[in-house]
């Protein structure tokens, strides 16, 4: 089975690209590299939506019936 790991990295001295350490004791067999370049890095901690308030006061269901929505 295929398993993807997704970071940024920098190419030092000699081509080395470094795996961070979360990812390396999941790694026990070859893999296979793609680089990806002249992309910009995505930007950490921003948020993609923002939070939403419902007003449900009188709106009566359960449980089975808001797992079918």
């Amino acid at each position: 089975m295929l398993q993807a790991y997704e970071f940024s990295s920098v190419i030092e001295d000699r081509g080395i690209i470094k795996i961070p350490e979360q990812y390396l004791e999941n790694i026990t067999s070859p893999v296979k590299i793609i680089i990806l370049t002249g992309g910009k890095a995505p930007v950490r901690g921003k948020k993609h939506f923002s939070a939403m308030k419902i007003k449900t006061h009188g709106f009566r269901f359960d449980r089975n019936e808001a797992n079918e929505r």
